[in-house]
């Protein structure tokens, strides 16, 4: 995966952005009545929890999913984590980083009482031989050269190198053990503290313990039994990515096991939207998966109803491998033939809105409080006649009168009906399609997905960190996140151009003029709405906390009341 270096510039934007996120508190305390801090402690402190998707790996490297990594933030823990008003601060580590005087060097002392579930102290060498395997190309990550790529010195070369088929020296990544416990990173370009420990609490990021990692003999994270953990649980039970329930227990051996509450966790996973509201209304489960669509308007009112608007962008995926989806008038057909603003107020109807843009809305503003949003807010609206006018033009092109494409979407209930829409619209504005829709379990989405095993996918996208470019550069000639065979050189060289400018308004427009390429010029993508999230959480919970980047929920500041 092929990546641009950041500017300094850029670092410094990110860290503006990461201000204003902190400043805005994402958290939903405050917000619900839920969380009045007027009740008194249940003597059982357990927590019952619904999710929608089964955990498609834990092994911290290969993560690249919203599951995996909200269990990794809260079994693991790295040099710094997200608190509860989404600041980056000191885990593992034992506080802010020494730096050099160009900022590019950052040593970090760890906590000396930090141990692993096993008892094994957390030390250095475990970050070091983590991010070495994150790196390597031979364990073929999917987020290692992504977040490593253009930050931390080294990486580029690596993946340049092992790109070119040449041979690679893991060492010279620069992440250096020099004792058990201070750890000192080099960087490619200047970054300043804030920006650093943001970075450092994303999940590729955490250690593992080389010696347990290398006795399982390929079996590391497959199980629970198979996994050590270092943070305020441990994952008790989990037979695997096909595993329908999973239970966190206390860690007691964590560093700050005094300020954890909870003693269990239990997971189960419900893709029955109705079904889970039942169970949660009789008082069988805690916290909900996120709502469907037509059980929201019922809790309009309710206390126990927590909703963001999340930065997260969904949109359907055109396999350019395809020959029919390499035609751009094919692809801008499909894209005009989707009533979206229906999409979201009929189908989703739960606050998501219509997307015509491949970065979301409300997610960064320049100094002068400007959404980079605002400059492409509408790009290839529903339009019946133009949808058919490309249709035709580019059946044309290719000598077709009849099309039949494979549309992947999950096997949730909620993504089934947002799957029959979007077919429904296709065939219907878009003479001589058939969509053929195979629904399945998120893990063989993602295998799919990363195999390019599909003609149209129901996709989307959070950020791992609150820029523009978290968006713009999954369309890269040859990005480990673009799976579709998209390729624009002029598309390249903005997101390149944007990366290596010290002036912010000129990085600005670059990535603005990328999204309308990607968007409205080639349709490589159809956004279809921005998600607002919703889901129930029991008035005896307290201190229930999400996050819009990273990992999504945290559970170790959540208490049980009577």
């Amino acid at each position: 995966m092929k990546k641009s270096k950041f500017s300094l510039l850029l670092v410094l934007t990110l860290m503006l952005s990461l201000f204003l996120a902190a400043c805005g508190d994402k958290k939903s305390d405050g917000d619900s009545s839920s969380n009045k801090d007027s009740n008194k402690l249940a003597s059982k402190q357990e927590l019952r929890v619904l999710e929608s998707a089964e955990i498609p790996t834990m092994d911290s490297v290969m993560a690249q999913d919203t599951v995996s990594f909200t269990t990794l933030d809260n079994t693991q823990e790295g040099l710094y984590r997200q608190n509860d008003k989404n600041e980056a601060v000191a885990a593992i580590a034992e506080g802010d980083p020494e730096t050099n005087k160009e900022s590019t060097e950052f040593t970090v002392k760890l906590k000396k009482d930090a141990v692993w579930s096993n008892g094994d102290p957390v030390t250095a060498h475990d970050f070091v031989f983590a991010w070495k395997r994150a790196i390597d190309p031979k364990t073929a990550s999917p987020y290692g050269p992504y977040m490593m790529n253009g930050k931390i010195k080294g990486a580029q070369a690596i993946t340049d190198a092992a790109a070119n088929k040449k041979a690679v020296n893991l060492d010279t990544l620069g992440v250096k053990a020099t004792d058990d416990y201070t750890l000192v990173i080099q960087t490619e370009q200047p970054m300043t503290v804030e920006f650093f420990k943001g970075l450092m609490a994303f999940g590729t990021f955490l250690p593992q313990n080389e010696k347990f990692v290398t006795a399982q003999n390929g079996k590391y994270a497959t199980n629970a039994q198979t996994l050590l953990s270092n943070g305020p649980f441990k994952l008790e039970k989990w037979n695997g990515p096909t595993s329908t329930e999973w239970v966190y227990v206390k860690n007691d051996k964590y560093h700050n096991a005094k300020d954890v509450h909870l003693t269990k966790v239990t997971f189960n996973v419900s893709k029955d939207p109705q079904a889970s509201v039942n169970a949660f209304e009789s008082g069988e489960v805690d916290i909900t998966p996120k709502l469907a669509s037509d059980i929201v308007p019922q809790y309009e009112n309710d206390d126990r109803l927590v909703r963001w608007l999340e930065p997260s962008i969904f949109w359907l995926k055109m396999n350019e491998k395809n020959k029919v989806l390499a035609n751009v008038n094919i692809r801008k057909a499909i894209a005009q033939a989707i009533n979206k603003e229906d999409l979201a107020s009929s189908v989703l109807n739960n606050g998501s809105v219509a997307a015509y843009y491949a970065v979301p809305k409300e997610f960064v503003k320049d100094e002068d409080g400007k959404d980079f949003n605002d400059a492409n807010k509408k790009m290839l609206k529903f339009n019946k006649e133009d949808a058919k006018a490309s249709w035709k033009k580019g059946l044309k092109e290719l000598g077709l009168e009849k099309v039949e494409l494979t549309y992947i979407g999950q096997d949730t209930d909620s993504a089934k009906k947002q799957d029959q829409y979007i077919k429904d619209q296709l065939e219907k504005n878009l003479p001589g399609l058939t969509i053929n829709i195979t629904s399945v379990p998120f893990a063989v989405r993602l295998d799919r997905e990363n195999k390019q095993d599909y003609d149209l996918l129901a996709s989307g996208w959070s950020p791992d960190y609150m820029d523009p470019v978290s968006f713009s550069d999954l369309w890269v000639t040859g990005g480990g996140n673009n799976n579709m065979s998209y390729s624009n050189p002029k598309y390249d060289a903005l997101i390149k151009e944007s990366q290596e400018t010290a002036d912010q308004a000129k990085r600005w427009k670059a990535l603005q003029e990328a999204e309308k390429i990607v968007v409205e010029e080639d349709a490589a993508i159809a956004p279809l709405y921005q998600r607002a999230s919703n889901v129930l959480v029991s008035d005896k919970v307290k201190g229930f906390t999400y996050h819009t980047v990273g990992a999504e929920y945290s559970y170790y500041d959540i208490k049980i009341t009577e």
